[in-house]
């Protein structure tokens, strides 16, 4: 059995050659490597590349009940180095993922997101069916059609329908929210989140990065400053939560223009991209609260969610 297993995995010999040199049948030779396994003579190890962590993978969806984790491994610690290794891990993961007959939820504008996309190549066949805004865009006027550039490109390189959501993410009241949502080329639209196949989002804290901050796509400082008092330490969708990932009680959700809370956990895969140690406090909690099924972070995030969870 030893030699038999020696000649096939160390020395790269067929099993038609082993026959023919041991003077055995072929379906002995097949017979004997399976048992050379099964007796602990043949083990396989699998030696992951520099940069891959799967140990790390496995544990953290193991911690958060997760179905599937990406590790990113940057070539530096800075945010612009983070910022490339999450979006093309994410563009990689989506690449292998999505096999054509999904309808897939984008939500606003979002550094990670669009790096995803950029580093996203089209592909001769269609990879997803439609690609549906879930939020509208946020903060000053000339800055709300990023969100609608960000679904355009990510239809581009799927083949897929793009589906755009003409109207702001927060408006000043529920009044003026319910009056968007009557307009039937909104109310098209907002009707889709019920059938959503996949949710890709970004992860927000609740203070925004200088790059939002300076963009104008963000809430006012009084907005942000409630929200912090609340308890609130980050987001998806404007959907904002406590550090247990539980949804906070403000008036800002009922005038957000986008996805529900409902809705969002309604959806079977929820792919979360984000990283950062700005960004902790707020993965964390909504990996705590059940938010993301499909987390795509950098390595020194997931080392530190695997000893502070």
């Amino acid at each position: 059995m030893t030699k038999v297993a020696r000649l096939y995995h160390e020395q790269g010999l067929r099993q038609p050659a082993i026959a023919d040199k041991l003077h055995l049948s072929q379906s002995r030779v097949s017979r004997l490597l399976k048992e050379a396994v099964a007796a602990g003579i043949v083990r396989t190890v699998v030696v992951p590349p520099e940069g891959v962590h799967p140990d790390l993978e496995d544990e953290l969806q193991h911690l958060f009940g997760l179905d599937d984790v990406v590790v990113a491994d940057p070539s530096d610690d800075d945010d612009a180095s983070i910022l490339n290794a999450l979006g093309a891990a994410a563009a990689v993961y989506l690449e292998t993922s999505l096999t054509g007959g999904q309808r897939v939820g984008l939500s606003s504008w979002s550094a990670t997101l669009l790096a995803t996309v950029d580093a996203m190549s089209p592909k001769t066949v269609r990879t997803a069916t439609e690609i549906v805004q879930v939020i509208g865009g946020v903060g000053a006027p000339g800055v709300q059609v990023m969100a609608t550039r960000l679904t355009d490109r990510l239809a581009r390189v799927t083949g897929a329908v793009p589906r755009y959501l003409a109207a702001p993410g927060v408006v000043s009241s529920r009044s003026g929210r319910d009056a968007l949502l009557d307009d039937p080329f909104v109310a098209e639209v907002a009707e889709l989140w019920n059938d959503l196949s996949v949710v890709l989002v970004g992860i927000g804290s609740v203070q925004p990065s200088p790059l939002l901050r300076n963009s104008g796509n963000s809430l006012s400082e009084s907005e942000t400053g409630a929200l912090r008092d609340a308890g609130a330490v980050g987001d998806i969708c404007l959907r904002f939560f406590d550090d247990q990932g539980r949804v906070i009680d403000s008036d800002l959700h009922e005038r957000v223009l986008g996805i529900s809370t409902e809705q969002l956990f309604d959806v079977p895969r929820r792919v979360g991209v984000a990283g950062g140690a700005r960004k902790f406090e707020a993965i964390r909690a909504a990996l705590r609260g059940g938010w993301l099924s499909v987390l795509v972070t950098d390595v020194a995030t997931a080392r530190r969610l695997l000893a502070d969870a």
